[in-house]
């Protein structure tokens, strides 16, 4: 189990991480979210043992994580920590980087090895290519076969998909979280992208300002944000005044109803495939839901929050 309690940490004088507490059980997945510069990257490499603490104290299995004061070389042999740079080796090959850290005492247990991970990531046909002839994405892949190489207890990644094409996001995201927790792989994840959230992580850190503002579910995060920051991390959000209450709305949740007390003017249609996302206007500012159709500009209707049954 992971424990971070009451962590404090500044890089000069400015805290950049304020009284930081939660714990994580083994093969959890967490994700980290938050603006740029909000402390994410920070606070993975505080557990991973790169800085010292100001303040506080972080344990992995009871065992305390300890910095550059107390480590010659610094980091956890249990942990992997991938960042955002990959730091590859740019004049071997890719199944020479995967490999980098595998025993050679039997190499057909070493090949079998590298070929499984490079499967995971589908670079599978760059074995035998040299890392500085690859795309940053292809690179990002090896990198995250890189760091399962030893199967590490706690693998923290730092936006790990940042680089990589959207057709090829989804595959490796599936396949490397089940990979996870196929082996109880415990992992935190920092990242700017939703889909990490909502769809791997069992849990998740609201971050601002260096601060836990939030954690729960996504489920429960999405559902019930406590204000437009949190919300707004999940994608478009609406803030509307309906009735004297202000209101938190995602664009899915509006429809066009023959009457109601929000009236709105469009503005802008912009087609996303399955769906249109509308921009219109009203009384007290702009307001973004979603159509199966497109409307021209100026058209006029009336928009409702449609009810959802949650059992």
């Amino acid at each position: 189990m992971l424990e971070v309690q009451s962590v404090y940490f500044s890089y000069q004088k400015e805290i950049t991480i304020s009284n930081c507490s939660f714990t994580l059980q083994k093969g959890k997945t967490a994700a980290i979210i938050g603006e740029s510069g909000c402390g994410k990257s920070t606070l993975l490499k505080l557990i991973y043992g790169l800085y010292d603490l100001d303040l506080g104290a972080i344990n992995w299995n009871a065992i305390p994580v300890l910095g550059p004061k107390f480590n010659l070389i610094p980091g956890m042999d249990s942990m992997k920590y991938l960042a955002q740079d990959f730091d590859l080796m740019p004049y071997i090959t890719v199944a020479e980087n995967v490999g980098k850290y595998l025993s050679n005492i039997y190499p057909e247990v070493k090949n079998a090895r590298i070929n499984e991970l490079l499967e995971i990531v589908e670079m599978q046909d760059f074995a035998s290519v040299k890392a500085k002839n690859l795309s940053g994405g292809q690179m990002q892949r090896v990198a995250i076969a890189r760091v399962l190489a030893l199967e590490p207890e706690l693998l923290l990644l730092d936006e790990p998909f940042s680089h990589i094409d959207n057709f090829r996001k989804n595959s490796l995201r599936r396949r490397l979280f089940t990979y996870l927790k196929k082996k109880e792989i415990t992992c935190i994840v920092a990242t700017h992208d939703s889909t990490d959230v909502l769809s791997f992580a069992d849990e998740v850190l609201v971050v601002k300002k260096g601060e836990i503002i939030e954690r729960g579910t996504p489920e429960f995060l999405y559902q019930h944000p406590k204000n437009h920051y949190v919300a707004s991390l999940f994608g478009d959000v609406n803030e509307i005044e309906i009735e004297g209450t202000m209101q938190l709305i995602y664009p899915h949740e509006l429809v066009v109803v023959a009457k109601s007390s929000l009236q709105v003017e469009v503005v802008n249609s912009f087609y996303r495939g399955n769906i249109f996302l509308i921009e219109a206007h009203y009384e007290k500012g702009n307001v973004f839901f979603e159509s199966a159709v497109g409307y021209p500009a100026g058209t006029s209707f009336f928009l409702e929050r449609k009810l959802v049954s949650v059992t």
